[in-house]
């Protein structure tokens, strides 16, 4: 039989959360980011639940043929625009808008045949220093687009470095008047917010703006966690990885578990092994201490691994369940039996990472199929 580990893409979870979304900026329309494989999840699982959003987000161009091939004709955006002059003619292929945020891509657009001008998006750097325009050099930037033949119309962006927290109006207040005094008098649309700003801003004038990007929020991760968590964003988990126990050793006063002996038993326990490791994606940093262990369900009832996390294999603690023994279920993010559930941010951050991080480090010898 094969081993008792997969993961559960809950495609009705993407769409309820893609409608969250939408509530939260009902005047703008939507980019689905769908990113680095949809965020994990895989592109093909995930276009069922998020075919309802306005347009779709991501890098790179094999994604785009990907999602033309599953019948998407609406927009398609490359968030980091054209890595190089050839990539121009995908995007006059397959019809794609591209971001802008460099010269040279206005350089290569200047040198592009094309018979069908293309849609851009001008990017404005207004403080998260990553991608993007300089402030002072935005509008010649925009003149320049302007005047290409080979450009149709130019919306304008810009990407908030500190919209999930709540110092300085939200994180957002800065970069927002930069942006207002950058793109004064400029036609186009515009896009502004990520999740955490389409959550906890979209309604503020100038933020939802005419596009919102919702990338994690889709994906059942809340952005602005542990502040609030994904029940208080009326979120749900759109990933589940499960495992089974495949043994269970009972422990006296001092046994350790695991590589480096790292937990000690104080008193007699029962632990259980689970058929998960970090050659799985779960995190090998995700702590197993006598003070501190990650949360994990057993058969849908909470406890916690102890131990250290090795390749193919974790321990967790039995105590909370006395009844679970080999072939148990053990959910160690998203849904769990009897409708318990484990956010996969809670997981991340015991271990000292986003939920980001874990969806995407899923490994490729895990099963995966819809829930």
């Amino acid at each position: 039989m094969p081993r008792p580990i997969e993961a559960l893409i809950h495609v009705d979870a993407l769409a309820h959360n893609l409608a969250r979304a939408r509530a939260a900026a009902p005047d703008a329309r939507l980019w689905a980011v769908v990113k680095a494989n949809a965020y994990g999840h895989g592109l093909e699982r995930a276009y069922p639940g998020l075919r309802g959003a306005d347009g779709f987000a991501l890098l790179d161009l094999a994604e785009a043929e990907t999602l033309r091939g599953l019948g998407w004709r609406g927009p398609i955006l490359l968030l980091e625009g054209a890595f190089e002059p050839r990539d121009l003619e995908a995007c006059s292929r397959l019809g794609l808008w591209h971001v802008v945020h460099r010269e040279a891509q206005i350089d290569w657009l200047a040198m592009h045949k094309t018979q069908v001008p293309q849609r851009v998006f001008l990017k404005l750097n207004s403080g998260m220093n990553r991608l993007g325009f300089a402030p002072q050099a935005f509008r010649a930037a925009w003149t320049r687009l302007a005047a290409l033949p080979q450009v149709d119309e130019i919306s304008l962006m810009t990407h908030f470095s500190d919209a999930d927290t709540d110092a300085g109006g939200g994180g957002i207040e800065a970069q927002l008047r930069v942006f207002d005094e950058a793109t004064r008098d400029l036609g186009g649309e515009r896009t502004l917010a990520n999740s955490a700003a389409t959550l906890r801003h979209a309604a503020r004038p100038g933020v939802g703006a005419d596009w919102v990007r919702a990338g994690i929020l889709l994906y059942g991760s809340a952005p602005d966690f542990p502040g609030r968590d994904i029940a208080h964003w009326d979120l749900r988990p759109t990933m589940t990885l499960r495992a089974a126990l495949i043994a269970t050793q009972e422990l006296r006063p001092g046994d350790t578990v695991g590589y480096g002996s790292l937990y000690a038993a104080s008193a007699p326990m029962r632990v259980g092994v689970v058929a998960c490791g970090y050659a799985d994606g779960y995190p090998r940093h995700a702590p197993g201490l006598a003070e501190r262990g990650t949360p994990v369900l057993v058969d849908g009832v909470r406890t916690r691994l102890v131990g250290r996390v090795s390749m193919d294999m974790l321990t967790v603690d039995l105590g909370p369940v006395p009844g679970a023994g080999p072939g148990s279920e053990v959910t160690l993010w998203g849904e769990g039996p009897g409708g318990s559930r484990l956010p996969i941010d809670e997981v991340a951050h015991a271990a000292g990472t986003i939920g980001y991080e874990l969806m995407c480090a899923l490994a490729r010898r895990v099963p995966v199929r819809e829930a």
